[in-house]
């Protein structure tokens, strides 16, 4: 780690015509005001993602034989998978999904096979990382026969057909039209036996892009002014984060009674003093994502949010210790909800209280399977990566939520983000 500083503390002395450019924007509600107003100290931050490394080659032949192994294990003769995360884990490919059909077969056995229509096949080839072949159908023509055409010529007609679990319904049923007596099954066993272990690669871009939102919250939370709304907040995050090198991803703040509610509400709220601010925010490099939520007080704490912010603190804490090996992801939120019980809040799911699990996985993407959830029996193991977000929320009052992420690891798990120290020292 570098000594030099990642971000410079306000100044509100600074600039006379800035400090006023805040107050104007504030008061207008005008949420790029008050960044052009930090452009001064915006322009000092560095890009923190430069040494990233992308996924290369060898990793991703790597995952290719990882998913064949999967399917053997499971009589599966080829995965389809349409455009999304789990496209470009294993290809590289990055497009979107529409009613012209763009997917990817992998086969037990051989390279993959793209299939897409005829004019975007130079488009698909750019962006291809892996070997495989491309198959092309024309706009009078049915995709789901080129698909079938695949698996009839690769001698996998008649073997189960492991469907990703985000294919559209059209996508299946055109299959089993075009090829009739196909055996369609789920294909969690590959797609999630491969993505839910991440890598050393995986972990370091993961770290990375937590690396980033930390140093934005802390050039953020210095910059909080009385008056200012969740948007304009969230407003100075996302700058902070695009300069220190991340794609923002989201930057939610909620302030007060606002903060009672997980994600938030349309009312506008303005910050004041006494008042909860919560900040759920992340972002991501080279495909891979953080999430990191912090929670103050902007200027002096009541007793109970100072108890209800401990509360939560030990309660993440507690989280933490129980995610080892072997555990079920389950066992790790039955663990927080009888702790927050004891202190008399739910019971279960009820407020005031934890409304929602307490933690999810994340990679590729911000949410994936599995939960830290009640009655997820699914048992922990090295490389599984979470959040871990016990907060609790007493509506028409304030929530507080901390949230850092852990990777599993042999030894017990490995935070991405250290949590804060005090509602004092949030970031």
């Amino acid at each position: 780690m570098t000594t030099r500083p990642l971000y410079r503390p306000a100044r509100r002395e600074l600039l006379a015509g800035g400090a006023a450019l805040l107050a104007l924007g504030a008061a207008r509600g005008d949420a790029a005001a008050v960044v052009r107003a930090a452009a001064p100290d915006l322009a000092e931050l560095r890009d923190l993602t430069a040494a990233a490394r992308p996924i290369d080659a060898a990793e991703r032949a790597a995952r290719l034989a990882r998913a064949q192994a999967l399917m053997r294990a499971n009589n599966i003769g080829a995965v389809l998978i349409e455009p999304g995360s789990s496209l470009i884990y294993f290809t590289g490919v990055r497009w979107g999904r529409s009613e012209r059909l763009t997917a990817a077969i992998l086969p037990v056995e051989g390279e993959p096979c793209v299939v897409t229509p005829f004019f975007e096949e130079p488009s698909v080839r750019q962006s291809l990382a892996v070997p495989a072949s491309v198959r092309v159908w024309q706009e009078d023509e049915d995709p789901l026969a080129v698909v079938a055409g695949f698996l009839r010529d690769r001698g996998l007609a008649t073997r189960p057909v492991g469907v990703e679990e985000s294919v559209r319904y059209f996508v299946q049923a055109g299959l089993a039209r075009a090829l009739p007596g196909v055996r369609l099954v789920g294909a969690d066993a590959v797609v999630r036996g491969c993505r839910m272990i991440k890598t050393a690669a995986e972990i370091a871009l993961m770290r990375c892009a937590t690396d980033v939102t930390v140093a934005a919250y802390r050039w953020t939370h210095a910059r909080v002014e009385a008056g200012m709304t969740g948007q304009q907040i969230g407003a100075l995050m996302t700058a902070a984060t695009t300069r220190l090198g991340g794609e923002s991803e989201f930057a939610m703040a909620l302030i007060g009674p606002a903060a009672a509610l997980p994600h938030g509400t349309r009312a506008v709220s303005r910050v004041a003093d006494g008042q909860v601010v919560l900040m759920d925010c992340g972002c991501t490099v080279q495909g891979y994502q953080s999430d990191v939520s912090r929670t103050w007080v902007h200027g002096s704490a009541s007793a109970e949010q100072r108890r209800v912010w401990d509360q939560v603190k030990a309660g993440q804490a507690l989280a933490f210790r129980t995610a080892r090996v072997g555990v079920a992801a389950g066992a790790v939120d039955d663990a927080v909800r009888a702790y927050y019980e004891r202190l008399g809040y739910g019971p279960g799911y009820r407020l005031p209280g934890l409304s929602h699990r307490t933690g999810h996985g994340i990679g590729m993407d911000g949410h994936e399977p599995v939960n830290l959830v009640h009655g997820e029996t699914t048992r922990l193991a090295p490389g599984m990566c979470f959040s871990d977000e016990p907060g609790l929320y007493l509506l028409g009052k304030f929530g507080v939520r901390l949230e850092d992420c852990f990777h599993v690891t042999a030894d017990g798990p490995r935070w991405f983000s250290e949590p804060p120290e005090s509602i004092e020292r949030p970031v």
